[in-house]
């Protein structure tokens, strides 16, 4: 895992939407990372240091002058110490007062002092009115901070505390959990193309029905975010699923088998990388009905035809390309998915049950060309995504 072992500071402000921190706090927490938490003044009042503390196992770090009493004494250096054991500073809520105090270098508080004396990486995720984001300083201190490497993500439009509309809402934590992996990856795979698929191909029946599968795409949307932050250029081509689009990719969605064969073919010449993730529908209707056909029919047959088998085509096509494909096997399956690979001119392939259908985990063999099997342990599929992207940089050399 990206997150595992890290050492991430979270700098919260006195924003509204401080209590997504806590949220935040305990989705690193989950992915085993080391949180240390820093308060602005105007924090606690939004949140309480017990909390933040509590969820982050470690104490907050707040005041600039105290003592055992609570007293005023010398300046701590607490801020060195923290700062210079960081793998990532995260500023989640960031409020335009921080975001300016920040590009302006001003240290007057624990949190911007930590933040100045951080040589890590830098996560800013602003959360204001969309009046004041808009505010050309704000931007100009925003566009200050990004010339000087500092990551940014969001904010996003919606409703906004103070009962307006706008472009000003702290970014999910899950869009911020995205970013942290962003900043954390080494980009190994800058100045890629890669293409992948995703989700289930659907034939129709008729209007209203068709023949499909389980997958819910969740295996080829990991394997896009992951390349997406590994630095490649990426190009997504998906049947339909209920999950979020990813952000700062090529999103093209199809529906049918034919459609999925015709998007991957327009892109596949100008790509480097290419992992069929898919769970393309084998078979089709031979008829598909122009109208929804009636249940009063005492009985329903269907004759069903092959579809476009896309990956052979590939392998056949390929020139240069590294060819990923997938392979789930209900039995015998090592044998299959290896029969799958040579007939197939693939370079990887990733053998699964059908266990990880419509699931966040899965359990994969990938076999090599040469034949080595490597069987991986059950995990979370933006861990295999990150796996199979370690194989395929392995052949790319």
């Amino acid at each position: 895992m990206i997150i595992r072992g890290k050492n991430i500071i979270l700098g919260v402000t006195g924003g509204i939407a401080a209590y997504k921190a806590l949220e935040l706090t305990r989705a690193l927490r989950k992915e085993e990372a080391n949180v240390f938490p820093v308060m602005s003044e105007c924090a606690r009042e939004f949140i309480t240091p017990l909390s933040l503390s509590t969820l982050a196992c470690n104490p907050v770090l707040a005041e600039m002058f105290e003592d055992e009493e609570g007293g005023a004494k010398g300046p701590s250096i607490d801020h060195v110490d923290i700062a210079s054991k960081a793998d990532l500073l995260i500023v989640a809520p960031a409020t335009a007062n921080t975001i300016g105090k920040i590009a302006a270098g001003v240290c007057d508080n624990m949190l911007t002092t930590v933040t100045l004396a951080c040589a890590a990486k830098k996560l800013i995720a602003p959360s204001m009115n969309h009046l004041m984001y808009s505010n050309p300083i704000v931007q100009e201190n925003i566009a200050k901070l990004k010339r000087h490497g500092y990551y940014f993500v969001g904010p996003d439009e919606g409703e906004l505390a103070c009962g307006w509309e706008g472009k000003g809402r702290l970014s999910s934590v899950e869009d911020i959990m995205e970013a942290v992996r962003d900043a954390l990856s080494i980009k190994d795979f800058a100045g890629e193309k890669v293409l992948i698929t995703a989700g289930a191909t659907r034939e129709p029946i008729d209007p209203v029905r068709f023949v499909s599968n389980a997958s819910s795409g969740r295996m080829g949307y990991a394997i896009a975010r992951a390349a997406k932050r590994r630095g490649a250029e990426v190009v997504l081509v998906s049947g339909p699923s209920y999950l979020s689009q990813p952000k700062g990719i090529d999103y093209v969605g199809v529906e049918s088998t034919e459609q999925m064969k015709d998007a991957v073919i327009s892109h596949y010449p100008q790509s480097t990388v290419v992992i069929m993730a898919a769970a393309v529908s084998d078979f089709k209707p031979a008829v598909s009905h122009s109208k929804k056909m009636k249940k009063e029919a005492a009985a329903l047959t269907l004759d069903f035809e092959r579809t476009p088998d896309i990956l052979k085509e590939l392998g056949s096509r390929k020139k240069g390309q590294v060819l990923v494909g997938f392979a789930l096997e209900t039995d015998d399956m090592i044998e299959n998915a290896t029969k799958k690979l040579r007939e197939k001119n693939l370079d990887l392939v990733v053998a699964n049950g059908p266990k990880g259908l419509n699931s966040e985990v899965n359990q994969v063999s990938i076999i090599s060309v040469s034949g080595k099997v490597e069987e991986l342990e059950s995990m979370y599929k933006y861990e295999i995504a990150d796996r199979i992207l370690d194989r395929v940089a392995r052949i790319k050399g």
